[in-house]
């Protein structure tokens, strides 16, 4: 084999050493890609699975709220009322004055107790989420928290009108109670802050905050279940959830839905 023979075939060998490299970082190149995207799609679709589980979860709760009004309404309020005719039967055979006014006052509790009944089974079991507004629904509970007196709850919104669908009218009640309530029980708070604003970039941005001691996030090993619970809210609606806490310092959420681009 002559010089110009070896030096073809050396040229040809490497071109084609070459090409092969070339054609396994192409293909290698191509099996990440694919394997990436794949990873991507799994991770959508499990998304998606999460929220139209939890979304499921949410109608679920809405019927059994719905059901137990009814049965507070039907059997327990039933029970109530009997009891109020009986001890209104006993005030008026009874003569001893000293056990009238005891008979009385169990009169007026139990009354007092069935009206809170009513109105709890009227709340559970009304279609009041499709029927109001979420700034009358926020409002009403935020009335109905400062009626006990233990905290004050202060709520205000730039927005007149804000009209949704259920499932976001729910989400953002059930996270407002949730942090109420998770506020009066553990912070120690004497003032919560509610404010449901909207801006260019945002529909709308749910931001609470209490006075309380706050807590440090890094030693808690476990979210907890209010906390779980208002985050899953938040997934099912694509909500961006932003919870901060420091000890002596509060908390605040932001829940803010982003307009789409």
């Amino acid at each position: 084999m002559g010089k110009t023979e070896l030096l073809i075939t050396i040229i040809l060998f490497n071109t084609f050493f070459l090409m092969f490299v070339i054609a396994v970082g192409i293909y290698i190149r191509n099996y990440r890609q694919r394997k990436k995207e794949h990873q991507k799609e799994i991770a959508l679709k499990n998304e998606m699975h999460q929220k139209e589980l939890l979304a499921t979860q949410l109608e679920i709760q809405q019927a059994t709220m719905q059901q137990i009004g009814r049965e507070l309404h039907d059997n327990i309020g039933q029970k109530l009322t009997l009891v109020s005719l009986y001890t209104q039967q006993l005030l008026y055979e009874n003569k001893v004055p000293e056990v009238s006014e005891t008979i009385d006052q169990v009169s007026q509790i139990v009354n007092q107790s069935l009206q809170d009944l009513r109105s709890l089974s009227k709340t559970l079991t009304d279609d009041n989420i499709n029927q109001k507004d979420i700034i009358t629904l926020i409002q009403e509970e935020v009335d109905n928290t400062n009626d006990f007196k233990s905290c004050k709850v202060h709520f205000e919104s730039s927005i007149k009108n804000l009209d949704l669908e259920f499932v976001q009218k729910n989400v953002l009640l059930r996270i407002a109670q949730e942090f109420i309530q998770n506020s009066i029980k553990h912070s120690q708070c004497k003032n919560i802050y509610i404010s449901l604003t909207t801006s260019e970039t945002e529909e709308w941005k749910l931001h609470l905050q209490d006075d309380g001691k706050g807590f440090d996030r890094s030693k808690i090993t476990s979210n907890g279940i209010g906390l779980t619970n208002m985050k899953n809210r938040a997934s099912v609606i694509g909500a961006e959830y932003i919870l901060e806490s420091n000890e002596a310092a509060g908390t605040s959420l932001s829940i803010i839905l982003k307009r789409n681009s």
